[in-house]
Order: C-alpha cells, then sequence, then structure tokens
C-alpha cells in the first residue's frame, strides 16, 4: 500500500471531534482511506462523512477546506495522506 500527501490539517474542533482539512493535492473521496501524521500523530481511517461550510460534499478538490469527523485528536500541521492499494 502506498500513500500520496493530500493536505493538511488547519484546526480541530475538539468538542464535536472534527478535523479541519486543508486540500492540496489530487481529491479526497467518501470511503476514501486517510492517513494522518505528525509529531504526535498517526492513524489511518476511513472517510465516512465531509463538509464544506456545513454542507455535505462526496468529493474535495485542491484549494477546498473540509470538515472531517476524526476518531482521534488530530493537531495543526499535521499531514494528511491519501492511502492507495
Amino acid at each position: 500500500m502506498g500513500e500520496v500527501k493530500v493536505g493538511r490539517v488547519t484546526g480541530y474542533f475538539a468538542k464535536v471531534g472534527v478535523a479541519a482539512i486543508e486540500v492540496q493535492a489530487g481529491d479526497i473521496r467518501i470511503g476514501d482511506t486517510i492517513r494522518f501524521r505528525g509529531k504526535h500523530t498517526d492513524f489511518s481511517q476511513i472517510v465516512e462523512s465531509m463538509e464544506i461550510e456545513r454542507q455535505p460534499v462526496q468529493v474535495a478538490m485542491p484549494g477546498q477546506v473540509i470538515g472531517v469527523k476524526a476518531r482521534e485528536r488530530v493537531r495543526e500541521n499535521d499531514l494528511v495522506y491519501k492511502v492507495t492499494p
């Protein structure tokens, strides 16, 4: 399995467990497996839902900032990778 960098975390909302991700390359789709990596962070999860400005979307493209429910705490500037088969 490979990984491709697709973005970085720009914020984390602890009360609701949502990571704000700036998509920088490629795309992120519902059903994709993404990996969060940083100094204190390293886990993978499947994207089950995502939103742009509180509206659900199926695909996020470069330049967009999305909200994704994170199963663990993430930190600002953690990198986001798309796991490829």
